[in-house]
């Protein structure tokens, strides 16, 4: 069983050496950046020389450069904010002693999320489930932009242990991620040719916020909760609000 793991980055200087440093268990690892203007690649020579460039135009395609820039049967995505915990690292070693036969085509695990000094519990950010280990002969992308996934045929099971994931820095950088996925998302719903007006701008926005803070219980998480529900609710009236301008 042999394992490659990629990650997709641009100027994440201050996480690269800590994520490498996580997957020394790894049998390689694919880094692709973008035009990183900070030492990312500088440091990540210092852990792999399979590092590639390559032109931003969307996730997807990063992903599937990524993956196919590898040499493993299986392939372990993480993003470069997230820790592997030892716990998940011995779940992983274990299925090294499996027959193949006994695999499944993909594997998910908990993610727990670091935002504001506070380890998130709701708001729908816990349990965050996400498929990250999965057969490459097996698998492919997709998904609405800027959220596509890797999805797989065949049984998918969960692994113990979690992946921890230390998010946005500060409400700045959340901002800025928050606007770079909305005109994503955006983009795609246009080229779908998706129009909207007013109605659906308001009573989008407000049901997001009211699903993250009440029915997601995003007010148990106290101030971050509320900041997360109201974030949320921004993206989507970002999103729709950028479609409607597209389609002026």
């Amino acid at each position: 069983m042999k394992i490659s793991a990629t990650i997709i980055v641009r100027n994440e200087e201050a996480n690269i050496a800590d994520l490498c440093s996580s997957l020394a268990w790894a049998d390689e690892i694919v880094i692709v950046d973008s035009d990183s203007t900070d030492r990312t690649v500088e440091s990540a020579k210092k852990y792999t020389d399979k590092i590639f460039n390559r032109e931003f135009t969307g996730y997807k395609d990063k992903h599937e450069f990524a993956d196919a820039q590898t040499t493993g049967d299986w392939i372990f995505w993480i993003d470069a904010d997230e820790r592997v915990t030892d716990e998940l690292r011995q779940s992983i070693d274990e299925l090294r002693t499996k027959p193949d036969n006994d695999l499944a085509d993909g594997y998910k695990i908990a993610r727990k999320t670091f935002f504001m000094d506070k380890w998130i519990r709701h708001c729908g950010w816990s349990p965050d489930f996400q498929m990250r280990l999965y057969r490459k002969d097996k698998s492919h992308w997709d998904g609405v932009a800027p959220h596509e996934t890797a999805r797989v045929p065949g049984r998918v099971e969960t692994l113990d242990g979690e992946l921890l994931h230390y998010t946005k820095r500060d409400l700045s950088e959340y901002h800025r991620v928050l606007d770079s996925y909305a005109t994503l998302a955006a983009g795609h719903l246009a080229s779908k040719g998706e129009r909207v007006g007013a109605l659906k701008i308001f009573t989008s926005t407000i049901a997001a916020f009211v699903r993250t803070y009440i029915l997601k219980q995003g007010f148990r998480d106290g101030v971050p909760g509320l900041m997360i529900s109201i974030f949320t609710a921004y993206g989507v009236f970002l999103k729709y609000a950028k479609v409607w301008e597209k389609s002026r």
